[in-house]
């Protein structure tokens, strides 16, 4: 069983804004562009009310270092 959940796209980006990733500019449609010193720009592509499930939850965390915890 993975250690991640199934979760609404809401909550991971909240979470990726509390651990220190900020909005690159003003977001033009439906992708952000996420940074974060440290790390490379992110692009986040998904809307408010998706349903992210653990093998995206975990591709995301491998490239912005968001941990279970965080959620």
């Amino acid at each position: 069983m993975s250690q991640w959940p199934s979760t609404q796209a809401r909550r991971v980006l909240k979470a990726l804004y509390r651990i220190g990733w900020m909005d690159e500019r003003d977001a033009k449609g439906s992708h952000r562009q996420l940074v974060r010193e440290g790390f490379p720009r992110y692009t986040w592509s998904f809307h408010d009310s998706d349903e992210i499930g653990p093998k995206m939850l975990a591709r995301i965390a491998k490239h912005t270092g968001l941990t279970p915890d965080d959620l």
